[in-house]
C-alpha cells in the first residue's frame, strides 16, 4: 500500500470506532529514539524515514510535525502521501494538540496506542483536549492495518565486561538503591533501552545500529527482575545476572508483575509508556522523576573515558584511510552516495573490536548536504565525481566505545562563499572546544558560542549543537545537550558530547564539522570550580577550504595544534602513500 491508502484504510478503522483523531508517535514500548523494525509504526504509515516526529489523522486532514533537521527531508518523502508538514518549532506552526482541538468536535474522541506513547504525552493531551470535552482512549488501531510488521530480533543478549564499563552491576545496583532510599522510593522502573543495558552491563542488537536488546528492569529494595527474551541471553549474561543476584522473567510477563504491587511508592520517568502508569495505577503512588542511572551512565567513569580514546584513535586510522580513498578516486571510478557509506564501513571494520555503524552513514553529495540527517538508497542515490563538496557524517561502534565524526570537504571547485561558511563553521567548533566555563553551566549557555561567528553574518543551523554520546552505547544519549532550547541538567565532568556547528543552503550544499569532546575539571579560581573540554576525536581538517584571514592567531593555534595531535595520534598507523598524503593535511596552515 502506498501511505495515501494506508492513511484511508487507518480513517475505515476509525470509523469504526468512532475515533475523531489518531496520533501516530515515532516511539515503541521503550520510547527509543530509533526503533526496532517492528515498531516503525510513524514511517510505515507516512513514508517519512526521519529519527523525529509522529502523524496526526482526523477523518480528512492528516499532518506531520518534525523539527528543523528534517524539514528538507520530510517535504520529498511525504510527497503524494496526503500527509501536510507541520514545522515544529517555527512561528505560524501550530501546537498540534490545538490544532486536533481545532479541527473535531466538542465532545469527540481521540486515540493512541498507550503503549506507544509516553505518560508525560498522554498526560499533556489528557489535560488540554478536557477543555473542550475531548475523550483520550488508549486503541492501537494500526493493529488492523499494519499486518506485516514483522518480529521482534533472536539476537543475542552478551555482557558488557566490567574492564570495559569500569563498574559492576552490583555497585550500580546499589548507587541506584541508595538513590530510590533518598527519594523513599520502594519500587523503581527502567525501561529505556540503554538505561537497562547500562545497568545490566549487557548489550544487544535489537535496534540498528544501537547496542541494546528489548527489556525492562524492575528494583525494588531487596529484588531486581530483568524482563527480556529469555533465549537470547548467553551463557555468560545469565552468569553476570545469577552472581549480581538479578532475576530473569520473560518480556511477555512484565505488565502482569506490575499489576500485583500494592502500596508502592513507584518511581519512574514521565517518558516511560502509558501501558506501565495503567498497569500499576490501582493503590499505588507514582513518583515522576528521571531514572537515576540515566544521569551515572552521562557521567562516563576513568575507564570508559579511556576507552573513548582508545577507539578515537581506531576510528581516526579508519577516516583518514577512506578519506584519502574518497578524494584519489572521486571521478576515476563509479561511486555514489550509498557505495562512499558502504566502502567508510569497509575501512572501520579492519579495526579491532568494531561491531558496527553507530549509525547509518550521512553521505551528501553537493545539495543533498544541505538535508541535515539524509539517508542515501541502495538505489538511486547521487553520482558523486570530483566536482563540488560533499557531507560524511558517521560514526562506529567498538567493544571500547563509540563514536560520532563528521568531514565536510571539497572533492573539486567550490566557491568562495563556501569556504568562507565553511571557515564560519569550523570558528564555531574551535571557539567551543577552547571554552572554560564554570560549574553550574548548562548546554544552552554555551550554544552560542558555537554559533556566533555565524550569527554575525546573518547566518544559523536547525539543529542542536551537541549530543550526549554513550559508551559503546547509542550514540544520541541524554540527559545533558547543546542546543538553544533550555535544559536543566548541568555540564558535568565524564560527560561526553557532540561539538557539531553546520550551515546549509537548501539546494546547493550543507556544511557540518563535527568533533566529540569531554567535559573535564580545568581549574579552581577565587570564583569557583572551572570546566573545559577535552576534544577526544583525531581525524584532520582540509585547508583548502578554510579561509585563513577569517581565523584568529588563536583559532590558527588551536587548528595547528590539534592537526600535530592527529599527526602524533595517527601517524604511526599509517604508511606510504596515505602517510604522505596526511603529513600534508597535518602540516601547519
Amino acid at each position: 500500500m502506498t501511505s495515501k491508502e494506508k492513511v484511508a484504510a487507518l480513517r475505515e478503522e476509525m470509523q469504526k470506532n468512532n475515533v475523531d483523531a489518531f496520533i501516530v508517535y515515532s516511539a515503541d514500548p521503550h520510547m527509543s529514539e530509533y526503533l526496532p523494525e517492528e515498531w516503525q509504526e510513524r514511517a510505515w504509515l507516512s513514508g517519512f524515514l526521519g529519527s523525529a516526529g509522529f502523524v496526526v489523522v482526523t477523518k480528512d486532514k492528516a499532518g506531520l510535525w518534525t523539527d528543523g533537521r528534517y524539514f528538507t527531508q520530510a517535504a520529498i518523502e511525504l510527497e503524494g502521501s496526503g500527509i501536510d508538514l507541520f514545522k515544529d518549532g517555527m512561528e505560524g506552526t501550530p501546537n498540534y494538540i490545538d490544532w486536533i482541538i481545532s479541527q473535531i468536535p466538542a465532545g469527540g474522541k481521540v486515540a493512541v496506542n498507550a503503549v506507544a506513547t509516553s505518560n508525560a504525552n498522554w498526560e499533556l493531551l489528557s489535560q488540554k483536549l478536557q477543555s473542550k470535552n475531548i475523550t483520550l482512549t488508549d486503541i492501537p488501531l494500526l493493529k488492523e492495518i499494519w499486518k506485516d510488521r514483522g518480529t521482534p530480533s533472536k539476537n543475542p543478549i552478551f555482557v558488557q565486561t566490567v574492564e570495559r564499563a569500569g563498574k559492576s552491576v552490583t555497585d550500580k545496583l546499589g548507587a541506584i538503591r541508595q538513590k530510590m532510599e533518598d527519594l523513599e522510593a520502594t519500587v523503581h522502573i527502567i525501561s529505556s533501552l540503554d538505561d537497562v543495558a547500562w545497568t545490566l552491563n549487557l548489550r544487544g542488537s535489537d535496534v540498528e545500529s544501537n547496542p541494546v536488546f528489548l527489556g525492562y528492569v524492575v528494583i525494588t529494595k531487596n529484588d531486581a527482575v530483568l524482563f527480556t527474551d529469555l533465549e537470547k541471553l548467553e551463557v555468560g549474561a545469565r552468569k553476570q545476572m545469577d552472581d549480581s543476584f538479578v532475576k530473569m522473567m520473560p518480556y511477555e510477563e512484565f505488565y502482569n508483575y506490575l499489576k500485583a504491587f500494592r502500596n508502592e511508592k513507584v518511581l519512574v520517568s514521565p517518558n516511560s509508556n502509558q501501558m506501565i502508569f495503567e498497569s500499576l495505577k490501582d493503590g499505588n503512588q507514582f513518583m515522576k522523576a528521571p531514572v537515576p542511572g540515566n544521569l551515572m551512565k552521562a557521567q562516563k567513569n576513568e575507564t570508559e573515558l579511556e576507552g573513548f580514546r582508545t577507539v578515537m584513535v581506531r576510528d581516526g586510522v579508519a577516516m583518514v584511510k577512506f578519506l584519502y580513498w574518497l578524494t584519489h578516486n572521486a571521478g576515476k571510478e563509479n561511486m555514489n552516495e550509498y557505495s562512499i557509506g558502504e566502502k567508510l564501513r569497509g575501512f572501520r571494520a579492519e579495526g579491532e573490536n568494531f561491531v558496527g555503524e553507530s549509525f547509518g552513514s550521512i553521505v551528501g553529495y553537493k545539495d543533498n548536504g544541505a538535508i541535515m540527517h539524509y539517508s542515501a538508497k541502495s538505489e538511486g542515490s547521487k553520482v558523486v565525481t570530483n566536482d563540488a563538496s560533499i557531507l560524511v557524517d558517521s560514526g562506529g561502534q567498538y567493544l571500547e566505545g563509540t563514536t560520532d565524526i563528521t568531514r565536510t570537504l571539497a572533492l573539486g571547485a567550490v566557491s568562495d562563499e563556501f569556504k568562507r561558511n565553511s571557515t564560519l563553521v569550523l570558528q564555531g567548533l574551535i571557539r567551543l572546544s577552547v571554552v572554560k566555563f564554570p560549574k553550574g553551566t548548562k548546554g544552552v549557555h554555551l550554544d552560542a558560542i558555537a554559533r556566533l561567528p555565524l550569527w554575525m553574518e546573518g547566518k544559523d543551523f536547525n539543529h542542536g549543537t551537541g549530543h550526549g554520546v554513550g559508551s559503546f552505547m547509542n550514540v544520541h544519549e541524554g540527559p545533558q545537550n547543546i542546543r538553544k532550547d533550555m535544559n536543566p541538567q548541568d555540564l558535568l565532568p565524564g560527560m561526553v558530547c557532540s561539538n557539531e556547528p553546520g550551515y546549509y543552503l537548501e539546494g546547493e550544499y550543507g556544511i557540518r564539522h563535527e568533533n566529540l569532546i569531554a567535559v573535564k575539571e580545568a581549574e579552581k579560581t577565587i570564583h569557583g570550580t572551572f570546566y573545559e573540554f577535552e576534544t577526544l576525536t583525531f581525524c584532520p581538517f582540509f585547508k583548502d577550504t578554510i579561509v585563513k584571514e577569517i581565523l584568529s592567531e588563536e583559532e590558527i593555534a588551536w587548528l595547528n595544534g590539534y592537526h600535530k595531535k592527529c599527526e602524533e595520534k595517527i601517524g604511526p598507523y599509517l604508511e606510504g602513500d596515505v602517510k604522505t598524503w596526511f603529513l600534508e593535511l597535518v602540516s601547519p596552515l
